[in-house]
């Protein structure tokens, strides 16, 4: 294929790749390495690569609309990305000495288990926790989100300790498999720590560019960013964003939820299979 027109489909793909990742809170990694090494058959390091670089883009496109809108906790996400970041560092330098049809397997299954988790409907999307627990009152992690007709709802944190290991297993995964992790972002703030699921997508989306900042650095002194695949990638990852970052606000967190779990489950497959048939 003419390398002018790869780079016109790659950067086609992208921009559905951003708005996904906006309005889910992954990021769009999370669908770029699928599409790179599904359909392009482009190796999956450098998948993993151009994935990293889009996920910089795609935080820094949705998240300054988020924070703008008041959805945003800025204070979760700087303590959280303590976590991230470690994670990402180690998961980079661990990346380079794995097989690649192992990484696709373990992306694949990381995918199914989001999925499975993801779905379900949590009693805190339409009533927030009321109560704290107390690292989170000391950490000042509580706040407040936009709601019906723009009135503030304020809403509580728990299991703060919790909430923080998972981030270090997202990092971990960030930097492993060339995603912001976003998936277990999301499932960490919402599952464990109780955060209405608009706060945790658009926190997440907050901070998927720190912690790929973290593991970009080691991609490219391996030598797996590939500015062919790289460029219309990025570009096409940041206009499919800014798209979803200002549709989300108008979704109704239900939708959202089913989106949420529809692209992770459909993605899960296609990468475990390609994992397990490396050369189908």
């Amino acid at each position: 294929m003419p390398e002018a027109a790869f780079a016109l489909i790659v950067f086609a793909g992208s921009v559905a790749a951003g708005l996904v990742g906006a309005l889910t809170g992954l990021g769009g990694g999370v669908v770029i390495v699928p599409m790179l090494t599904f359909a392009f058959h482009v190796d999956f390091r450098y998948a993993a690569g151009a994935s990293i670089i889009s996920v910089i883009a795609t935080s820094s496109a949705a998240a300054s609309a988020y924070v703008k809108e008041g959805y945003t906790n800025l204070r979760i996400g700087m303590f959280l990305e303590i976590a991230t970041t470690l994670g990402a560092l180690g998961g980079a330098l661990l990346a380079a000495h794995l097989k690649t049809e192992w990484l696709s397997a373990l992306f694949g299954l990381v995918l199914l288990y989001s999925a499975a988790s993801s779905g379900r409907s949590q009693a805190h999307d339409e009533q927030p926790l009321a109560q704290s627990d107390r690292l989170a009152r000391r950490l000042r992690l509580p706040g407040r989100f936009p709601g019906p007709e723009g009135h503030p709802v304020p809403y509580g944190v728990r299991r703060v300790p919790a909430g923080f290991a998972l981030m270090a297993l997202a990092g971990a995964l960030s930097g492993l498999l060339g995603i912001g992790s976003g998936a277990f972002k999301v499932l960490a703030m919402d599952r464990a720590m109780g955060i209405p699921f608009k706060v945790s997508t658009t926190t997440s989306n907050f901070m998927i560019g720190v912690t790929a900042a973290a593991s970009a650095g080691v991609y490219f002194a391996k030598g797996f960013i590939n500015p062919l695949i790289a460029g219309p990638v990025m570009l096409g990852v940041l206009a499919g964003a800014t798209v979803g970052a200002h549709c989300l606000v108008r979704w109704r967190t239900p939708t959202l939820r089913r989106l949420f779990a529809a692209v992770l489950a459909a993605l899960g497959v296609m990468m475990l299979w390609n994992g397990l048939h490396p050369n189908h």
